[in-house]
């Protein structure tokens, strides 16, 4: 389809919008802050992304607690997955074939189409998020006025674009070939794609469901789909441990009430009693961590035995053998379960973050600011909350300005500008080394030029 028009929505204008919606986005209740699922869905999104057409785009995935079947790309390369879709997916192909076509959305800038190309509606709708923007910019409240960066309002973005029929089949067609190249089953994606409209009993884009109704299915686009599978290679895909225990945590998450917590706990049970191997490993620990939820450390450490038993080792159950030391205020084996488990899964940030939290529960606050120090590089950009644990312990260690600076390298990382400056403005008023105020002063300066350049892109955008 070519290259979207750029003088109306740049790259770099779509970028600083997905990242002011992002900064109010991780407030919304229904996001899910969990380590584990965010660093498996944004690996699997660039495992993907590396093989779209015209180059891999910058993917930041994360979870959003809503039992309703959808994805949604928002600018600048944020795509949320809802609970809901990953628990009615029956393989990780299906789960990465929906992926998939939401990079295709933002390989081929539809997003940045369906703004300058669409109704004035869209425009209209799209500078009044950005007015909104602006004024949580400014440092005013916490919630955009009109509420449209909320997550559980997102997909209504997608909606009011409209994608075309053509940008459907387009995403599909590069989702596709994302999955093949990324060693998936190409078929997942017809296979979900049938069950969505089966679900919404949809007809040629017209019809019920969440996901339907934002990315419109038809008969046409499922035929495509279906002939290109056809002609793709076979493909002998194994669903991973990660999918399956994330996909029973996720059962219990999205449970809005008690009743919900019941049925989700009875379809794990069935689940342990009729599957067996990773699957089943996987029911048990949903129920393990929905015993743990409840106090019960007696089931809970019988469930980890359980499917240590069936399937040996897991981080999962690492995790949770931590957590539920935690509980027994057991700080001290806490701490030496934490470290064994990071030694064996290093490139686990979860098992890292655990294994601080241990180091500061411990009060070894200067080995939790070494250690984290050493995953700077490689987590910071990902995983900011590095940058909160870091000030944790700076604070307890009686350094009140290292603690205000690592807060504001938190905040300029989640793109909360104007809290950042004020951190920075503490830690100067703080500090009586010329040099470190040198050094806050540069910071400052950064930050308020990166603010006023977000505010001057908004602006122009809303006029």
């Amino acid at each position: 389809m070519g290259a979207a028009s750029s003088s109306d929505l740049s790259p770099a204008l779509e970028q600083r919008l997905g990242d002011a919606i992002m900064v109010q986005g991780r407030r919304d209740p229904t996001y899910i802050d969990d380590v584990d699922l965010s660093q498996y869905l944004t690996t699997m999104g660039r495992k993907l992304a590396v093989h779209a057409p015209g180059g891999a785009p910058q993917i930041q995935v994360f979870g959003v607690r809503d039992p309703s079947i959808n994805a949604f790309a928002l600018p600048g390369g944020y795509i949320g997955i809802n609970s809901g879709l990953v628990v009615s997916s029956e393989s990780e192909s299906e789960l990465a074939g929906v992926l998939a076509h939401e990079i295709g959305h933002v390989a081929q800038r539809h997003i940045a189409r369906g703004f300058t190309q669409q109704s004035r509606t869209s425009t209209m709708m799209m500078a009044t998020v950005a007015a909104s923007l602006l004024a949580a910019l400014a440092g005013g409240s916490a919630d955009l006025a009109t509420g449209m960066a909320a997550f559980g309002q997102a997909a209504a973005i997608n909606q009011q674009l409209g994608f075309s029929r053509d940008a459907e089949r387009e995403a599909d067609r590069a989702g596709l070939e994302m999955l093949s190249r990324a060693n998936y089953d190409p078929a997942g994606m017809a296979r979900m794609f049938g069950r969505l409209m089966s679900a919404s009993r949809l007809n040629e884009g017209v019809g019920g469901g969440s996901y339907a109704s934002t990315h419109p299915l038809s008969i046409e686009r499922m035929s495509d789909v279906q002939n290109r599978v056809r002609m793709a290679p076979p493909s002998s895909h194994v669903d991973s441990d990660d999918y399956w225990f994330l996909r029973a945590r996720l059962r219990l998450l999205q449970a809005r009430d008690t009743q919900g917590q019941r049925n989700a706990v009875q379809q794990l049970a069935n689940e342990a009693q009729s599957l067996s191997g990773s699957r089943q490993a996987a029911a048990r620990y949903g129920m393990a961590v929905h015993a743990l939820a409840r106090g019960n450390d007696d089931e809970t450490a019988r469930l980890i035995e359980q499917i240590r038993a069936s399937v040996g080792e897991n981080p999962y159950v690492a995790r949770l053998e931590i957590e539920m030391h935690w509980a027994r205020k057991d700080n001290q084996r806490a701490l030496q379960l934490a470290e064994a488990a990071y030694k064996r899964w290093p490139q686990r940030r979860s098992l890292g973050f655990a294994y601080a939290q241990g180091l500061q529960n411990a009060g070894r606050h200067q080995e939790t600011v070494a250690f984290l120090r050493d995953r700077q590089a490689e987590w910071a950009q990902d995983d900011p909350r590095l940058y909160q644990l870091m000030a944790q312990s700076a604070e307890k260690l009686g350094q009140p300005v290292a603690a205000r600076r690592e807060m504001a390298r938190y905040y300029v990382a989640t793109g909360a500008l104007p809290a950042a400056v004020a951190q920075l403005q503490q830690a100067r008023s703080m500090s009586s080394d010329f040099y470190e105020q040198s050094q806050i002063d540069v910071e400052i300066r950064q930050a308020k030029e990166r603010l006023a350049q977000e505010r001057e892109l908004l602006e122009r955008f809303r006029s």
